[in-house]
């Protein structure tokens, strides 16, 4: 779906070089010949951007501006004007304009302010989309959500949710591992997937593939029937492995095998499926005590590192670390503690 732009401005000329200029860029331009026919598009679909001038026949921009950003709160706006005074630009900053620019513009600064402004936009919904996510998953009274620190780690999450990079989560019980995970579902692309969680911890060893990878009939004793396997039941989503630790070391070595190839084979089968599933795994043990296969990720950390608890915080607990893979899996032969010594 392209980007719209709403320009309002009487002066047909000027509406014909912003139509032009806009659609070079891959913009649909929305015009508007004056402010009654800009408040008619508000039955129409809602812009991305506004360039609104603010000399109208049949009002003033700054008054219309307003009726703008109620209507479309998210929207930028761009006020331009061939008659710019320090106070009109104040007060349009005010009714909140994105920016204030004189006539003539010059084309190519336009272009890079209306990138800017839609990057702008971009930031704020996705600013908006995290608040909410918090909000829901912890009522907004979880006090670690509070703490400096794991605002530093909330920040994290928004950058690395919309990629597809696998993630490794560690960090003591009860720090947030969980809601960490539900954070980075939640924002990311495949939102609308299923979110798979699995307590390795808790599988039988003698199951652990079967349940993630699936069975065929009769590949073990009991095997009564196929067996579809987490991977296949989170395809299109997240799957979250919860106390990878606690994986056989054999498993964790299949395990990688299917980061890397982005395929899995069903135990007791001959065929193997492509997965799409991005896996988060967690553990409150040092990444390299036990996490094996993804001790051998290409991880990045960041250099932020949020203090620990203090006496005057003992109940703020460490939040967890984030330490992100890249989408192939991998190996490199760096130890994963020198490349995850950050928390973020």
């Amino acid at each position: 779906m392209k980007t719209k732009i709403m320009v309002v401005d009487d002066d047909a000329n000027m509406r014909d070089l912003m139509n032009t200029l806009l659609e070079s860029e891959g913009y649909e331009v929305i015009p508007a010949e004056n402010a009654a026919a800009a408040q008619a598009a508000f039955e129409g679909p809602q812009p991305d951007a506004v360039l609104l001038d603010l000399q109208l026949p049949d009002g003033h921009g700054l008054d219309l501006l307003p009726s703008i950003k109620k209507q479309w709160p998210e929207t930028e706006v761009i006020v331009l004007t061939g008659n710019a005074t320090f106070d009109a630009a104040v007060e349009a900053t005010k009714r909140g304009a994105y920016h204030f620019q004189n006539k003539p513009v010059d084309p190519k600064n336009l272009m890079v302010l209306v990138k800017r402004a839609l990057e702008h936009k971009q930031l704020s919904e996705q600013a908006s989309s995290l608040r909410q996510a918090l909000s829901t998953m912890t009522g907004g009274a979880s006090p670690i959500f509070q703490s400096s620190a794991m605002k530093a780690v909330v920040r994290t999450v928004e950058r690395v949710a919309p990629s597809d990079v696998s993630l490794l989560l560690t960090g003591d019980s009860g720090t947030g591992k969980e809601v960490i995970a539900d954070l980075v579902h939640a924002l990311s692309p495949r939102a609308k997937g299923p979110m798979i969680k699995v307590n390795c911890a808790a599988l039988p060893r003698e199951l652990i593939e079967s349940e993630l990878f699936g069975s065929v009939k009769g590949a073990y004793t009991g095997a009564q029937q196929d067996r579809e396997g987490l991977f296949r039941q989170a395809d299109g989503g997240t799957l979250l492995l919860d106390e990878i630790s606690e994986m056989p070391i054999d498993t964790q070595s299949k395990l990688l095998r299917v980061l890397q190839e982005k395929e899995i084979r069903p135990v007791g089968g001959r065929t193997s499926y492509k997965t799409d599933c991005r896996v988060i795994a967690a553990t409150n043990r040092p990444p390299e005590d036990g996490a094996r296969t993804f001790c051998r990720w290409p991880i990045r950390s960041s250099n932020a590192s949020p203090p620990r608890p203090t006496a005057s915080s003992p109940d703020t607990p460490t939040p967890p670390r984030i330490c992100c893979g890249n989408s192939t899996g991998r190996a490199m032969s760096a130890s994963c503690k020198t490349r995850c010594n950050a928390r973020f």
